[in-house]
């Protein structure tokens, strides 16, 4: 399957969505809710045009925005080393964005629920995903982690991704769990999630420098 077609089945899960909002919109209410506390509670609503539209217009646009991307990177040789798995990301993103979109059209249809746990569940499929995926991104200036050190050098992008990766898919892991623990289950989310990123860049600066000292240390003894 080449890339074209990935991005097809993209497209289709993206009009999928596009169909849920136009075939519920008569059996929804004028204002919908659109926001839950950690307690799975809706405390935001919206206009129903506006709530119809959110999901399916940020994701054409966003489906865009990453077809253009691995022809504008000035490193889109090192996209296309691992494009397949970029391509099946932007779908797995996209049939995330629909889960949530088809969650909100079903609560507000009176389906009940726990909204927030299903965002919960759907974010850690996408978390193990972007695991997936860092492990096999090569340098580049849209897709991974993106630090001055990360991409000033390949060893230091390819060590920390692969670091990045194993911590994207325990996160995943760490926030399924939480799904047993009620109204504290956001936190076994936002917290591996804010460790990661940061051991993730803080990693990316130790491996640099540690790099650049061997360099120097080969430099001093050959003179």
């Amino acid at each position: 399957m080449n890339s074209r077609r990935r991005f097809l089945i993209a497209a289709a899960v993206v009009v999928i969505s596009g169909v849920m909002s136009v075939l519920a919109a008569p059996e929804l209410p004028a204002r919908m809710a659109t926001h839950w506390n950690a307690a799975g509670q809706p405390d935001g609503t919206m206009s129903k045009p506006a709530a119809l539209a959110l999901f399916p217009v940020i994701s054409a646009v966003l489906l865009v925005i990453f077809a253009a991307i691995p022809r504008i990177d000035p490193l889109r040789e090192n996209i296309i080393s691992f494009r397949p798995v970029y391509d099946w990301f932007v779908v797995v993103f996209v049939v995330f964005m629909t889960v949530i979109h088809g969650g909100v059209i079903a609560f507000n249809l009176g389906y009940e629920f726990d909204f927030t746990l299903l965002v919960l569940a759907a974010v850690a499929g996408l978390l193990y995903y972007v695991g997936l995926l860092l492990t096999h991104a090569e340098r580049n200036w849209f897709v991974g982690i993106r630090t001055p050190w990360t991409l000033s050098s390949d060893e230091v992008w390819a060590r920390t991704h692969h670091l990045g990766g194993r911590l994207f898919k325990l996160t995943a892991l760490i926030s399924l769990i939480g799904l047993f623990f009620g109204d504290y289950a956001v936190y076994f989310l936002i917290v591996p999630v804010l460790l990661t990123a940061g051991i993730s860049v803080v990693y990316s600066y130790y491996i640099y420098v540690q790099i650049e000292r061997g360099s120097d240390t080969d430099s001093t003894n050959s003179l």
